[in-house]
């Protein structure tokens, strides 16, 4: 039920509203409107200058882009007293613009909403802490924290508290269920878990995660980093997704407890999965959108043993090193990293996932081995393809994939591709300081 605004301005002494969209990287953008005038927002929408935005296909001629708010989504902001945020869905000469990753998301949810269907996900974003040095550069808040193996470490969770009690306490303001906070496998890297929602609760709910922590930490004289790879020699900001389906009743649709491989999971999971085995190299764009992100996905280990990050095409068990973990009766989709636009993620998944269901895809028998002991040849006996090593070859095999470009959204897909064609352009003729050490004087 959407909220009462005039109450809930009143009772929390609401003076501005953020009216807040993302860009096509996921990058959350505002207005400041003053609480009066909420209802225009609701109403009308917050006029935005579309060119000035990345993402989202206008010109400088072009009509407003104006960005409706959804009472639905209404909070407090509460690292910022008297402020609220709303989350807005473009909107376009009267009619929901297909360049809005919000409102590509909401058309595959009426997908599922046809068939009686709910997208459930959690998420399990991680993120690096670290604080700018006299010179500009960037060290670890927490110089102690220097383990080979961190995770899990008490130390490093303790020393880091300040912040994460701030950050949490943020957050269970505005009715996040959070129930674990961890350190993670990099020196300075946390992760959060929070209850799941519907898919787009999810998506509204990480674009406010990443807004609070970057200013919580920025208040505290901290930089908080969703980076994929901020380390070349430790393991990167992921953000796994864990998905099911739910009829009207609220029935687990992946749930079987028949199923022959033990996994719990129905003939329907199983060809959603086909559908993301089919799509994964193409997914791999919208999961992992920067040239950082494929630090990340590598063949090979980490400083810890290990990179926790996928680098094949396939899914086991309680399999950890796979693309896919099946933790029983719902699939755990690892190739997410943090720096990802949580929308079009999400739409992407539902439209990869129901046109495995629609052609019954089957994604093949589970890899129940650890992926990263494997040689090449031994990986290619087991017919287990590779993912993109590269954004460049992650946007070719979206580009080649017009079927998935159809079912997301043809708009949306084209800009994204000339944008991540050009910025894989860009990154391959930047001269970096490694080229200069390794090349300069070599010859």
């Amino acid at each position: 039920m959407s909220k009462q605004p005039k109450q809930f301005i009143e009772e929390n002494d609401i003076q501005f509203v953020l009216a807040q969209f993302v860009d096509i990287h996921g990058v959350a953008k505002t207005k400041s409107v003053p609480a009066k005038n909420l209802m225009d927002v609701v109403e009308d929408g917050a006029g935005f200058a579309g060119f000035a935005v990345w993402g989202l296909g206008m010109e400088p001629h072009s009509p407003d882009f104006l960005a409706r708010g959804d009472l639905d989504t209404l909070s407090i902001v509460p690292w910022q007293p008297g402020y609220a945020r709303i989350a807005c869905d473009g909107h376009v000469n009267g009619e929901p613009y297909d360049y809005c990753s919000r409102v590509v998301l909401k058309k595959q949810i009426s997908k599922l909403t046809e068939k009686g269907w709910t997208l459930n996900t959690g998420l399990e974003p991680e993120m690096s802490l670290f604080e700018r040095t006299e010179d500009g550069s960037l060290a670890l808040v927490d110089k102690s924290d220097t383990l080979d193996k961190p995770c899990y470490d008490y130390k490093g969770l303790s020393r880091s508290r300040a912040f994460l009690e701030t950050f949490v306490g943020a957050l269970q303001q505005v009715d996040f269920d959070v129930y674990q906070i961890d350190h993670e496998d990099a020196n300075g890297q946390f992760e959060i878990n929070y209850t799941y929602s519907d898919a787009l609760t999810s998506a509204d709910r990480f674009t406010f995660v990443r807004m609070a922590a970057g200013e919580i930490a920025h208040d505290m004289g901290m930089v908080c980093s969703f980076m994929p790879k901020p380390s070349s020699d430790r393991t990167g900001n992921g953000m796994h997704f864990h998905l099911s389906i739910t009829d009207d009743q609220g029935t687990n649709l992946f749930g079987d407890d028949s199923d022959a491989h033990g996994m719990g999971l129905s003939k329907m999971a199983y060809h959603f999965l086909g559908g993301l085995m089919h799509h994964a190299r193409a997914l791999c764009a919208f999961a992992a959108p920067t040239v950082n992100s494929y630090k990340r996905l590598v063949v090979g280990g980490s400083a810890s043993g290990a990179t926790w990050a996928p680098a094949y095409i396939c899914y086991g068990d309680n399999n950890r090193s796979a693309m896919v973990r099946i933790p029983y009766g719902r699939l755990e989709f690892r190739l997410p990293d943090a720096g990802c636009n949580p929308y079009l993620v999400h739409a992407a998944l539902i439209a990869a996932g129901l046109d495995g269901v629609e052609r019954e895809l089957d994604p093949g028998e589970p890899t129940n081995i650890n992926l990263y002991s494997l040689s090449e040849d031994e990986r290619k006996d087991k017919g287990i393809e590779l993912l993109p090593q590269n954004l460049g070859e992650a946007v070719t095999a979206l580009e080649q994939n017009t079927l998935l470009q159809e079912l997301i959204g043809k708009d949306i897909c084209r800009e994204f591709i000339a944008l991540k064609r050009n910025e894989w352009i860009d990154y391959c003729r930047h001269v970096s300081d490694w080229e200069r050490e390794r090349y300069l004087e070599l010859f």
